[in-house]
């Protein structure tokens, strides 16, 4: 069982109870999905800072003058300031959240940006972290787990555990959704998870599913329903192909989850969900980037969970493991640590 040793004292010592009263958020990349999470981070009342960051200066401008001019309708007033492709000047942030990305590239899979998104990062992080940046970066942008890697990379090998892929977050919450649609059961009544890559390879973890207390074992047997867990597993994994064929991106559901990252961080709150990580001797596996349970807090990856696989899962893993090797390797620059 791979497990985290941090410092989650010292890290609590950067906040006071609850949410840090000075808190500073950087974002790559002001389109949609930039553009939502800078207004949900402003929405809850997150943030003092907003430093927003892209290479089309004029977008830029556009969607900071928005929030601004929608300040008086949040609940906290902040400041947001637009970067453009100064990218020093994020280094004062406590989270950069990476939303750059290519949605032509994407449409028919998350592994069409391969070549395009990983090679973004070195053109700000090297930057960044010159500049003095010592927070934690959480990536949106995909393929997800790669991009995750480069990051990592670029940083000149930066604390992994202050560095997050969103992973399966939102695959997880699209399996609590297909699993509620089929049921009717209140959708946070539901714990269900994605594991592997935030792409088509990543697999339902079926054996550790609960609606309550209940196992879904335990809930057919007493309720006589009987889940059809292939399909399950398919609307999870290409819920948001519906969503891109009616208005070429997902937007809402992303930055709702990234938020709930950052919101973690910020207020250490020790979050568990599924992120993509560094993965170290997990059934088999070491040399990735990918999605496990994990509690985030204030250090960022502060605890690895590894649950009990099933000799299926286990398979579906290590194969998945694998297709993000294959994509790390595809790049030729980019490669993974336990390489």
């Amino acid at each position: 069982m791979q497990r985290v040793e941090s410092d989650v004292e010292d890290a609590s010592k950067r906040k006071k109870d609850g949410m840090k009263s000075q808190a500073k958020v950087g974002i790559i990349g002001a389109s949609h999905v930039g553009a939502h999470v800078a207004n949900a981070l402003l929405e809850e009342g997150l943030v003092t800072e907003l430093f927003i960051s892209d290479k089309d200066e004029k977008l830029c401008r556009a969607q900071v003058n928005d929030l601004q001019d929608a300040m008086a309708f949040y609940p906290r007033a902040a400041k947001v300031h637009e970067c453009d492709t100064r990218y020093e000047e994020l280094a004062e942030c406590d989270v950069i959240v990476n939303a750059t990305g290519h949605i032509e590239a994407s449409q028919k899979d998350r592994d069409g940006e391969n070549v395009v998104t990983p090679e973004e990062v070195k053109t700000f992080v090297p930057r960044i972290m010159e500049a003095g940046f010592d927070g934690i970066w959480v990536g949106v942008s995909n393929p997800n787990d790669v991009v995750a890697e480069a990051i990592w990379q670029e940083s000149g090998h930066y604390d992994w555990r202050r560095v997050i892929g969103s992973g399966t977050t939102l695959d997880s919450a699209r399996f609590q959704h297909a699993i509620s649609h089929a049921t009717g059961y209140d959708p946070q009544s539901i714990h269900a998870w994605m594991l592997g890559e935030h792409g088509f390879s990543e697999f339902a973890c079926w054996s550790h599913v609960t609606l309550g207390c209940l196992t879904a074992d335990e809930v057919e047997a007493q309720t006589g329903r009987k889940f059809d867990r292939d399909k399950l597993e398919e609307e999870a994994r290409r819920g948001g192909y519906v969503t891109m064929v009616g208005k070429h991106c997902t937007e809402y559901s992303i930055a709702r989850g990234t938020v709930k990252i950052v919101s973690a961080i910020l207020g250490d709150t020790k979050l568990v969900t599924p992120v993509s990580t560094r993965i170290e001797g997990v059934y088999g596996v070491t040399g990735v980037w990918a999605s496990l349970p994990c509690v985030i807090g204030a250090a960022g990856v502060e605890h690895i969970f590894v649950p009990e696989l099933s000799e299926d899962e286990v398979a579906k893993w290590q194969a998945s493991c694998a297709h993000i090797r294959a994509n790390v390797d595809g790049l030729g620059w980019l490669h993974a640590f336990g390489a």
